[in-house]
């Protein structure tokens, strides 16, 4: 439960630094199958990170931190959250407007159409089949490395219309500083495919996030404390991390790894968001598709509409559309200071391993999650992360 009273570190084992996935679970598994007394310190007026949604004035449910949907391979990640909430199938679906035009996202045989001729797009569907027989979705690297030069220059088109500005405009990088696991996350589907991802299961939970976490972390060994910054009460002191100066089983940290450690090795640089929302009176979709990419042109890098997936309530007469704005992370500026994405390029890499150097020797501190490992994880990989988190930490502590 959520508690507006005075904690006693004491009387808790675990303190949990975070109320999102990695956060949430350690909790919950740690209560109940563990029966540890678990202390959640949220930062926030609120508990489920960046999964946090509330209804608006039109009755519109809306992620106040940008879109999420489950997408996984993995069956038991489904079997699971369906524990806690009722699970309702949706694909995303998504758009790209290029040179003004709306096109198919992901990329893929139809976005071919949406640009070319048709003579052209059947040319290029023949030596796509060709060169990438078997495959059902290759990385824009491996367009732009074909021998083939209708393929090549197809995908250099692509590459200078849509992946190159899309990136310099959400990462403020070139897509030669950033990471290429970051730009290989949606990859060119080599059919006419539509789902924004290829996974099996795709989901969303119908009554919204946060009743999903409200009902994780409904458990009589958790207690919240909310609006409270974890950094203000975490010391560490000959190589032990203490919380209020009390030593216990463990603290477990979901937040930015610099930040704990007082940037001592320098900051690791974070991108941000800024959402700009916009209430239309309408009995039709605003967008063609639940969200809709603008690698080319205006400051905000895509916008949704969250309507288009609302599954509880019906009947709305207004659709609620939201734009997002990247900019770089500071956690003192009024705009930006809310961690979203680790900015993972070659020049942070020996920064964060000094970090992940000096975590290792601390006692009584286990890092989870996106913000203190310096991952970017998608939702499934994150909630997968915690479980295996979970095995080292019954090794380690229990």
């Amino acid at each position: 439960m959520v508690t507006g009273k005075e904690i006693n570190v004491k009387d808790f084992d675990v303190v949990v630094v975070g109320s999102g996935f990695s956060g949430a679970i350690f909790a919950r598994e740690l209560a109940e199958k563990h029966n540890k007394k678990v202390l959640v310190v949220e930062k926030r007026l609120h508990i489920a990170g960046n999964m946090y949604d509330e209804y608006n004035e039109h009755n519109i449910l809306v992620q106040k931190y940008g879109p999420h949907f489950f997408n996984t391979d993995k069956a038991w990640i489904i079997e699971y959250l369906r524990q806690y909430c009722e699970l309702v199938p949706h694909a995303v679906s998504g758009k790209s407007v290029i040179d003004g035009n709306y096109v198919q996202l992901p990329y893929n045989f139809q976005t071919i159409q949406d640009l070319y001729d048709l003579k052209a797009a059947e040319k290029l569907y023949s030596k796509l089949r060709n060169e990438f027989k078997g495959e059902e979705r290759v990385s824009i690297f491996s367009l732009l490395s074909c021998d083939d030069e209708d393929i090549k220059s197809f995908a250099e088109d692509l590459y200078q219309k849509a992946f190159k500005p899309y990136t310099m405009k959400q990462w403020d990088l070139t897509t030669e500083q950033i990471d290429r696991s970051v730009l290989n996350r949606v990859k060119f589907a080599l059919n006419f495919d539509k789902r924004y991802l290829n996974k099996d299961f795709q989901f969303l939970p119908k009554y919204g996030f946060t009743k999903l976490f409200e009902n994780l972390l409904n458990h009589r060994n958790i207690e919240i404390k909310c609006n409270c910054d974890a950094l203000n009460h975490i010391s560490i002191q000959d190589n032990i991390a203490l919380f209020d100066n009390e030593i216990i089983d463990c603290i477990v940290y979901t937040g930015p790894i610099d930040e704990l450690f007082n940037r001592e090795f320098g900051i690791l640089p974070y991108r941000s968001l800024e959402f700009t929302f916009e209430n239309i009176k309408t009995s039709t979709h605003v967008l063609p598709a639940d969200f809709v990419s603008f690698p080319q042109d205006y400051s905000f890098t895509r916008k949704t509409e969250y309507r288009r997936f609302n599954y509880e309530r019906k009947g709305q007469i207004y659709s609620t559309v939201v734009a997002e704005h990247p900019m770089e992370y500071n956690p003192d500026s009024n705009k930006g200071n809310i961690p979203y994405y680790p900015t993972i390029a070659s020049g942070n890499l020996e920064t964060l391993r000094k970090y992940q150097e000096k975590a290792e020797t601390i006692k009584k501190l286990m890092l989870v999650g996106r913000l203190a490992e310096y991952k970017y994880f998608n939702m499934d990989l994150i909630i997968e992360n915690a479980f295996n988190k979970l095995d080292i930490y019954t090794k380690k502590f229990i």
